[in-house]
């Protein structure tokens, strides 16, 4: 795991014992949240270690581990929040019922997703099983997924007023769940979203969010955008895409944060492309990852093949971040 500069010349490297799960951030105290991939768990369905975790450590920038959570239930993200809490979403078995009412066959196995926080003494201080709170009817597996996992949530944001906004990614969309009750407060569904990765609320309320595209109704074309939405109207108030809509797109994965100087970071995940652009849409900044490689997961090269430059989410951070460094 590392830092670059402006320019793409290494700024520092941590050595660490295990490949990532998915991403990490540069904490509040300087050291590193790390989510690694926990190698000792097991194998839930086919293409799980695409995309599994749970070894989350706490790294200061010498390398020492100061803190070490294991859940190998843990897939795609995880948030490490302001007072030391780790919020991630694990797999689980989904009931017989919850089953058939997908349209699984009777004994099939599907796992649903449960989201966990837990405190820096590894404890659950909050939990949120989807299959309580959502229905499948309201919720349908898009065509494109097979019925593995429902609904795979890849993205959380610990958001204001009580909120914890969950992107569902087999079946489109973006809800916010109310902490106290688990309801789901609102939606942001199918009719904007296709595939995404990464809400993010900002100041005023909207959503940011990297929406992939990747089986967009109506659209022969293949191509990904970043928008900013209001959920109180669903409107879509600000939106990035390529003047070559095709030439933006990443089937898998991404992310984008916006900056205090406006601008908005976003990582073209698949691609391993990280740039910035501003409101007007003009691309002010541009990193190609240099390294390429088979995906470092034995067997997967099956699944996955050739090699790739591909990143979970980046990450933009002012001087003032890193000051240690």
């Amino acid at each position: 795991m590392k830092l670059v500069d402006e320019e793409g010349r290494e700024a520092h490297r941590w050595q660490l014992p295990v490949r990532p799960g998915r991403h990490a951030v540069l904490l509040a105290n300087g050291n590193l949240g790390y989510n690694g991939s926990c190698q000792d768990g097991p194998v839930l369905y086919p293409i799980w270690p695409l995309w599994r975790g749970g070894d989350f450590m706490e790294v200061a920038p010498d390398g020492e581990i100061v803190r070490r959570h294991v859940d190998p239930a843990h897939h795609h993200d995880a948030q490490w929040l302001a007072n030391g809490d780790i919020l991630y979403t694990a797999a689980h078995p989904l009931p017989a019922e919850m089953v058939r009412r997908l349209g699984g066959e009777a004994g099939a196995r599907v796992y649903g997703d449960v989201v966990r926080q837990v405190n820096r003494d590894g404890e659950t201080v909050w939990e949120w099983k989807s299959w309580e709170h959502l229905r499948p009817e309201d919720f349908p597996t898009q065509p494109v997924f097979d019925l593995q996992h429902w609904p795979m949530i890849n993205g959380l944001w610990d958001a204001r007023d009580g909120l914890v906004l969950m992107s569902l990614r087999t079946t489109s969309g973006v809800i916010a769940v109310r902490r106290d009750t688990g309801a789901v407060a609102w939606v942001i569904g199918q009719d904007v979203l296709a595939q995404q990765h990464t809400p993010v609320q900002l100041d005023d309320g909207a959503v940011l969010v990297f929406d992939n595209g990747t089986m967009r109704p109506g659209v022969s074309s293949h191509f990904s955008r970043v928008i900013e939405v209001d959920p109180a109207t669903n409107a879509i108030v600000w939106e990035y895409r390529d003047p070559d809509a095709p030439s933006f797109f990443s089937p898998y994965m991404g992310g984008a944060q916006r900056l205090s100087n406006g601008n908005t970071f976003i990582t073209e995940s698949s691609t391993g492309r990280l740039f910035e652009v501003t409101p007007a849409g003009e691309v002010v900044w541009e990193f190609i990852i240099p390294e390429f490689g088979p995906y470092p997961e034995p067997g997967m090269d099956r699944m996955i093949g050739g090699h790739h430059n591909s990143v979970f989410r980046a990450y933009r951070y002012a001087r003032e971040d890193v000051s240690w460094l």
